[in-house]
């Protein structure tokens, strides 16, 4: 049977405290114990079905993780206060003092300075390489490498990763696969690939109102626990712990993510269609120019399409800005980051969300200065929209 990542997230059923549709929000910081027992039994981690302390988990929370978990087909899920809150326990947790990753050379730039520049604090060194290129990869380990880490499609340059070849490798020399996979909910199901952990980004997609940071680690029970262990997990002791109001905000925005995604996609791929018969340089994974189509396509859930990013290479910042702020003033979308808005969203990544990455290293990844980042929102008349993006390219010079 074909595994249908949403079947599983509406066949979920939680009722309210009393009744209610929606599970009741657990507004409380500390719980309360019948026993002693109960509390020690809870603090070693045997006590199914008790609270701790919300830093740990709360309901709420774990009402979230259960549905995230039934979107990416893991045991279970724990979730955070942001993506970066739960990318850097992950990496913690799977890495000591003298350890090594390879990573992926296009990740978000907040992933990217962490394992650049943090990291090496510890004594953690990470290798960047080109992830379309599974020689590459496999040449980059060293006996001291514990994790491969990707983004199913990359950020910015919407790269896709082989998540399959890749489990190969990471299985064949004994690694953690970490794969964020927030360019591509539902599009994409990484574990289902071999992959042994994904995580989100919650802001984006999943919640799809620009309105809650939050992110999710799917994996394991075993290694979901050791992330939540009171004595040495890294997300316990780290603290990045979401809010109970957050966690039951995103859980009812998730419930409609399988109609935005379809609809993000559905622009997204009218939209490259077009620039690309218009002549601009247009990178989107559902384009068969794009190098890794086929690929995709191999591993995707075709319902959910290609996903809602695109990019445009327009061939400087400044007619890049030009253009995004015309379209901004024309009520095209909005210049800012993220993604996964009901508007569009446009930014200029070299010089905003990869901003950490050095010139120089942008340069030879081919990240340039006229690249505008797209995440296509679910405008209801998207030829209508193409026509007057179209035109403002034409007031600009672009076209």
């Amino acid at each position: 049977m074909k595994f249908k990542p949403a079947d599983n997230i509406q066949d979920l059923q939680y009722f309210g405290e009393f009744g209610g549709v929606n599970p009741s929000i657990s507004d409380s910081s500390t719980y309360t114990f019948l026993s002693a027992k109960t509390m020690f039994d809870t603090f070693e981690g045997n006590a199914d079905g008790c609270y701790l302390y919300s830093r740990h988990t709360s309901p709420s929370n774990l009402y979230l993780g259960e549905a995230l978990a039934a979107m990416e087909g893991t045991e279970t899920a724990n979730v955070a206060a942001s993506g970066m809150g739960a990318i850097t326990p992950v990496l913690l947790q799977l890495c000591d003092a003298g350890d090594h990753i390879v990573s992926s050379r296009t990740i978000y730039g907040g992933t990217y300075a962490f394992l650049k520049n943090f990291t090496p604090r510890l004594n953690i060194q990470t290798s960047f390489v080109d992830i379309t290129k599974l020689e590459v990869v496999e040449a980059a380990i060293t006996k001291n490498t514990k994790v491969l880490y990707c983004e199913s499609v990359s950020n910015p340059l919407l790269e896709v990763a082989d998540i399959k070849g890749l489990a190969a490798l990471a299985k064949k020399h004994n690694l953690k696969l970490v794969v964020d996979n927030t360019f591509s909910p539902l599009s994409i199901s990484p574990v289902k690939l071999g992959a042994d952990v994904v995580v989100h980004s919650l802001t984006k997609f999943i919640n799809g109102s620009s309105d809650t940071v939050g992110g999710v680690v799917c994996g394991t029970q075993e290694f979901i626990d050791s992330l939540k262990s009171v004595n040495d997990g890294a997300s316990m002791l780290l603290g990045s712990t979401m809010d109970s109001l957050r966690a039951s905000s995103v859980l009812k925005n998730m419930r409609t993510l399988h109609i935005r995604m379809k609809q993000h996609s559905l622009n997204a791929s009218y939209l490259a269609n077009k620039f690309e018969a218009d002549g601009l340089t247009t990178v989107y994974p559902g384009l068969e120019s794009h190098p890794s189509h086929t690929l995709f396509k191999s591993m995707w859930n075709e319902e959910y399409g290609f996903g809602g990013m695109l990019t445009l290479d327009v061939g400087s910042l400044e007619k890049a800005n030009e253009l995004m702020e015309l379209m901004q003033h024309k009520n095209l979308g909005y210049l800012a980051v993220s993604l996964g808005f009901y508007k569009t969203l446009f930014s200029a990544p070299g010089s905003s969300t990869s901003s950490e990455i050095s010139e120089e290293e942008q340069a030879e990844m081919g990240l340039t200065d006229g690249l505008i980042r797209f995440s296509i929102g679910l405008d209801n008349d998207i030829k209508r929209t193409y026509q007057m993006m179209k035109a403002c390219m034409k007031e600009v010079g672009i076209l």
